[in-house]
């Protein structure tokens, strides 16, 4: 965990944080979310409850003396007012409120049911603000076409072929920086992928990332300074996050699409789009492609074949597509 915990966080928030990450397998972002949300959280029990002078700078109040004789005083109604100073005082949105309240909901859960600390669970009744639900942004058939048609300079090979598996295999922008050489397999046409939590996913190549992946392995530097690393930077090393962020950018720019709410992300979210609405792809085959994690479709998961799976990639539309130099 964040050194961070160890210096601010209370025992029993450290617990719950470990318990979280190890045992639950949530994601360093995630458990780093929870702890943000548990420290605002009891720097405002503690100005409610009298622990802390309300003229006190509110971001400099400590948690560290956090006890279980405190939690128990808290009810639900000091909770709710909580989300009510969330709204009034920090201008949090019903998304960031939604997220606040989890977090809150898994803590109390967790000493109540999973520790037995206290008897009572003052969060067990409460409610998780709605939130809205848009529609995610994505590109067309033709936009991704033209965005795919638009790679060229020094790195044409590398940036296609990330281009290639963001927008055919749908990969979170940390799964694709966290590629290796090794992960891929050309013969069997497929890749391990690592998602959140460090779960693991095989994803299947289609004819285009097959393709993509051959052309840029072929010049792909072999003095690299990450030996194991798939996506090589202009400096020799593994590719980070910025530096693939700014891959994408420099191509919608280019395509006229820079500052219109496209992201690397929305290339994810195209992925998906496409196979479901061209290939008439199973959303459930989708969410297992995809690595979303959703507790109600887990066993329905495990019943799902490779075949399915493999099926879902060929049927992306863009698998076809190939880069207009590429060998």
């Amino acid at each position: 965990m964040n050194s961070s915990y160890i210096n601010e966080a209370p025992e029993v928030v450290k617990d719950f944080l470990g318990y979280m990450q190890n045992i639950k397998g949530k994601s360093q972002k995630t458990v780093d979310e929870y702890y943000l949300d548990l420290r605002t959280f009891f720097r405002y029990i503690k100005v409610l409850k009298g622990r802390a002078d309300a003229d006190e700078e509110f971001d400099k109040i400590p948690i560290d003396d956090i006890d279980i004789a405190l939690i128990k005083t808290i009810s639900l109604t000091d909770i709710y007012s909580f989300m009510d100073y969330s709204i009034k005082e920090r201008q949090n949105n019903a998304k960031t409120r939604s997220r606040k309240t989890s977090s809150i909901k898994s803590f109390f859960s967790y000493i109540a049911n999973k520790k037995c600390l206290i008897a009572v669970n003052p969060a067990e009744e409460l409610e998780v603000p709605k939130v809205k639900k848009s529609l995610p942004k994505f590109l067309t058939l033709e936009q991704s076409i033209e965005l795919l048609n638009s790679v060229d300079g020094k790195y044409k090979e590398r940036d296609y072929c990330i281009l290639t598996i963001f927008l055919n295999c749908g990969l979170r922008l940390s799964e694709l920086v966290g590629l290796n050489i090794n992960d891929v397999n050309l013969n069997s046409g497929v890749m391990a992928v690592t998602g959140k939590g460090d779960k693991q996913r095989i994803v299947y190549l289609n004819d285009a990332c097959v393709d993509a992946l051959k052309s840029y392995i072929s010049v792909r530097p072999n003095d690299t300074k990450d030996k194991k690393a798939l996506f090589i930077s202009r400096i020799n090393k593994r590719m980070g996050t910025q530096a693939v962020q700014d891959v994408v950018y420099k191509y919608l720019k280019k395509i006229g699409l820079d500052g219109n709410g496209y992201s690397v992300h929305k290339l994810r979210h195209t992925a998906a789009t496409l196979m479901y609405q061209h290939g008439n792809v199973d959303i459930r085959v989708l969410q297992e492609m995809l690595g979303h994690e959703n507790l109600g479709t887990t066993e329905i998961y495990t019943h799902l074949s490779s075949k399915q799976l493999e099926n879902a990639a060929a049927a992306n539309p863009l698998s076809k597509i190939k880069s207009r130099g590429g060998k």
